[in-house]
């Protein structure tokens, strides 16, 4: 079945991907909630207040729903950020530069871990997905020459994220030729892009404290989307993958658990 028209869904991932038809879509794009990173002050959210198993098993289950939406040589391109151990400390400050951190509720240490120990939350994750059947096929690591400054003065300032490329079967659509990395060389896998940092409010509404760069998105979608097919985004988020799909001459599906977030993306769209 085929999808007539773009379509954005207010309410759970998981939830909302009952309404999207099998094999419907082309490519997926998306960032789920960082875990112990952000709260975005929704019942039912992920990330948060979860356990991180929890939160894995919750990243599982919805996956395995969008992979059932997918084309037989569809793709799914997931965007995750790490997180340390919060030593147990139940509240996290806001920061002058980054008022979003700020988080009353933090999930307790996992056991096994330590005070201050990366976690590894992005592998966690691609490793789950890969034993629930999915082919992981590329890390990119997402460079941010622009990061934010951190206050900590044990280790290196962080300035990246992952970004996994997994695909639904063995063979897959991915366009070699759609774009080229530095001399015209085959592109690799460390990519710059600039954050683009947004103001708390735009408008009058409240807008996203994550927002994706488009010169993310659009990077991914030229590999992997097909003009005319549907680009999925469980994790709408600011709407940054839907424009780009739209950019890009495909159909686009989203879900967002969060209205005021649902009411940005459709002002975002309008534009």
């Amino acid at each position: 079945m085929t999808l007539e028209k773009s379509l954005l869904i207010c309410g759970d991932a998981a939830k909302g991907l009952d309404l999207v038809p099998d094999g419907s879509v082309q490519t997926v794009l998306t960032s789920p909630p960082y875990w112990s990173l952000r709260d975005y002050g929704t019942a039912d959210q992920i990330g948060c207040s979860d356990a991180l198993q929890d939160y894995v098993s919750a990243l599982v289950d919805t996956f395995r729903q969008v992979r059932r939406t997918l084309t037989s040589d569809g793709t799914l391109w997931l965007n995750m950020g790490d997180s340390y151990t919060s030593g147990n400390r139940r509240y996290r400050a806001p920061d002058r530069k980054n008022p979003a951190r700020e988080m009353s509720v933090r999930p307790r240490t996992p056991g096994g871990l330590k005070p201050k120990d990366l976690i590894g939350v992005p592998w966690l994750v691609a490793h789950a997905l890969q034993a629930d059947g999915w082919w992981l096929r590329s890390e990119v690591i997402w460079y941010k020459p622009n990061a934010h400054p951190e206050s900590v003065r044990d280790r290196p300032t962080k300035a990246h994220e992952t970004i996994f490329l997994f695909s639904r079967q063995q063979r897959y659509h991915y366009s070699i030729s759609a774009l080229s990395g530095p001399n015209g060389r085959r592109l690799r896998t460390v990519w710059a892009i600039n954050t683009e940092p947004q103001p708390n409010r735009q408008n009058g509404r409240v807008n996203h404290p994550a927002v994706m760069p488009s010169a993310l998105a659009d990077r991914c979608l030229l590999l992997t989307a097909r003009r005319g097919g549907v680009v999925l985004d469980p994790y709408a988020g600011s709407g940054t993958t839907l424009r780009a799909a739209r950019n890009a001459g495909c159909k686009w599906v989203g879900i967002e658990i969060k209205p005021e977030y649902a009411d940005l993306i459709e002002a975002r769209m309008r534009r």
